[in-house]
C-alpha cells in the first residue's frame, strides 16, 4: 500500500501562521478498524478575542470530510476551489477525512455527486446525523468527540471492496511520488485501464484522474515554496509536469489564489524567512 502524507504534514495549508499560539491544529490516526476508510481525524481550536477576525485558506485535498463545531459544520464533498475560512471570536471544530474513495462505503450514489458541495448531518444521515452532532457539540473534550464520530462509522461500517482500494491506492500513489504528471503514468502503475480509472474515480474519489494530479502538482509546489526550497522556477515547473514556466504559473495562480512569487514572499513575510537565494520571483 503506497505511504500516506504524515499526520504532521502542513501540505493544503496556505496559511504559514497556522501553528500560531491563538491556532492550534492537530491531527489524529484513526482507530485501527477504521484506518481502510478514514486518513484521519483533525481538530481546530482558535482564541482571537483579542486579535480580530482571521483569515485561514486551504487548498483541499481529493477527500470527503465530515465535520462538527462552530465553523461551517455538515459533510463536505471534494472541493475543487480555494477554501477560504473567515474566523473570529473563540471556537473549535473536529473533522473526520476520509481516504480518498474512502466515504464511498457510507454513501449510495457516486461520490461525484458531493464534489462543491456541503450538506448537515441530518440531511446526509437523517435523523442518525442530527443525533450525532446533537452528541459531538455536547461532549467535553476532542477525544470524547472523536469517540463519538468513530462509533457512529463503526455502526454504519461496511466492507472495502476492490474499487475502494483502487481508489485510494491510485491516489495516495499520485500524491507519494511527485514524478507522476499524466493519467498514462498512473495507469501503468496501478494496471488498471484509463476507463476504469476513470469511472472508479467518479464514483469513489469524486474527481477525474487528470484533476487530481494537477491538484496534488499545485500541492506539492506550494509547500516547497512555503519551506522556501525552490531556487529554479524553469526547473519546477518541469520537475511537476508544465510544459513551460507560464503555464505552471497560471495553474499555481488559479488554484492557489497568487503567483509562485507572490506566495513565496509571503510564506516569508508572514514565517519570517528570507526568500530562497537567487529565486526569481514569476509574477505573471
Amino acid at each position: 500500500m503506497p505511504a500516506r502524507t504524515p499526520h504532521d504534514s502542513r501540505r493544503g495549508i496556505l496559511d504559514p501562521r497556522a501553528a500560531d499560539s491563538k491556532f492550534t491544529l492537530a491531527r489524529h490516526a484513526p482507530a485501527a478498524e477504521l484506518a481502510s476508510v478514514v486518513d484521519r481525524h483533525w481538530t481546530i481550536r482558535w482564541d482571537l478575542r483579542a486579535r480580530g477576525p482571521r483569515t485561514q485558506e486551504t487548498l483541499p485535498f481529493p477527500q470527503v470530510n465530515l465535520v462538527f463545531g462552530t465553523h461551517r459544520p455538515g459533510l463536505h464533498g471534494v472541493g475543487t476551489k480555494r477554501f477560504v475560512a473567515e474566523l473570529e471570536g473563540e471556537g473549535w471544530v473536529v473533522g473526520t477525512k476520509f481516504r480518498p474513495g474512502g466515504f464511498r462505503p457510507f454513501w449510495h450514489e457516486p461520490i461525484s455527486a458531493l464534489t462543491d458541495r456541503a450538506l448537515t448531518a441530518s440531511e446526509a444521515f437523517g435523523e442518525p446525523g442530527a443525533a450525532l452532532e446533537a452528541a459531538v457539540s455536547a461532549a467535553r473534550g476532542e477525544a470524547e468527540r472523536i469517540g463519538l464520530v468513530e462509533a457512529f462509522l463503526r455502526s454504519r461500517h461496511v466492507e472495502v471492496d476492490d474499487d475502494t482500494a483502487l481508489a485510494a491506492g491510485a491516489v495516495e500513489l499520485a500524491q507519494r511520488d511527485p514524478s507522476i504528471t499524466r493519467v498514462s503514468e498512473l495507469v501503468a502503475r496501478t494496471g488498471a485501464s484509463v476507463r476504469k480509472l476513470q469511472r472508479v474515480f467518479d464514483s469513489h474519489v469524486g474527481v477525474s484522474p487528470s484533476w487530481v494530479i494537477r491538484r496534488l502538482r499545485v500541492q506539492e509546489a506550494a509547500e516547497r515554496v512555503a519551506r522556501g526550497e525552490v531556487a529554479d522556477w524553469p526547473s519546477l515547473a518541469l520537475e511537476l509536469g508544465y510544459f513551460d514556466q507560464s503555464h505552471f504559473i497560471r495553474e499555481f495562480k488559479a488554484q492557489i489564489g497568487r503567483t509562485p512569487g507572490e506566495y513565496a514572499a509571503l510564506c516569508a513575510r508572514q514565517g519570517g524567512r528570507a526568500p530562497s537565494p537567487g529565486a526569481p520571483a514569476p509574477s505573471s
